[in-house]
């Protein structure tokens, strides 16, 4: 799946990993159906696509603490049909913590053809709908926080979700190993 989300990436001139000297923190998100949350939490069932996957990037942009950008790719689930563009599919950035509910806070372009990727500026008409201002320094901050989902006609409440974190925060030993390995080697 990251193929197309790379080439989305590229198409838009965006890069998927921080760089030195930039400010802002990659979040990521995996997607799957299994994390949807149902209305009434005594329902345990899987209330998401059972199949459906996605994987989401969002950034913000050194030097604009109001604007939020992303990359948003999702795959084995019903994607829009021949007709006007918007029908049915929708994407949103929520409020609420693993394994709960919450309020949108961002509205994101539906992944229609699998695939959606755009920036949104605080203050834009339809983009942040609490109008809060500083969301996007609040998602950026505290990614833990907010998570995607995306909505179809066959799962209007939530086909598939994932909650955002930090790309730097991922404990990858395997480096930590390597290191060590070389330090024996002497």
């Amino acid at each position: 799946m990251k193929t197309p989300l790379l080439a989305v990436a590229g198409i838009l001139g965006l890069s998927l990993t921080a760089h030195a000297g930039h400010t802002n923190s990659v979040l990521e998100a995996e997607l799957d159906g299994r994390q949807e949350v149902a209305s009434d939490v005594r329902n345990r069932r899987i209330v998401g696509d059972p199949n459906g996957k996605g994987e989401a990037y969002v950034f913000g942009i050194d030097g604009d603490e109001f604007t939020l950008c992303y990359v948003l790719t999702v795959e084995k689930i019903e994607l829009v049909p021949v007709g006007p563009v918007g029908e049915g599919m929708a994407a949103h950035i929520h409020e609420g913590a693993f394994g709960e509910n919450g309020p949108i806070v961002a509205v994101l372009a539906g992944p229609e053809d699998g695939n959606a990727a755009d920036c949104l500026t605080e203050g834009e008409t339809g983009k942040f709908p609490t109008g809060e201002f500083g969301i996007v320094d609040r998602i950026l901050d505290n990614p833990e926080d907010f998570y995607i989902n995306v909505h179809n006609v066959e799962y209007p409440a939530g086909a598939i979700r994932g909650q955002l974190s930090d790309q730097g925060d991922d404990d990858d030993s395997s480096d930590d190993d390597s290191s060590d390995d070389d330090s024996r080697d002497d």
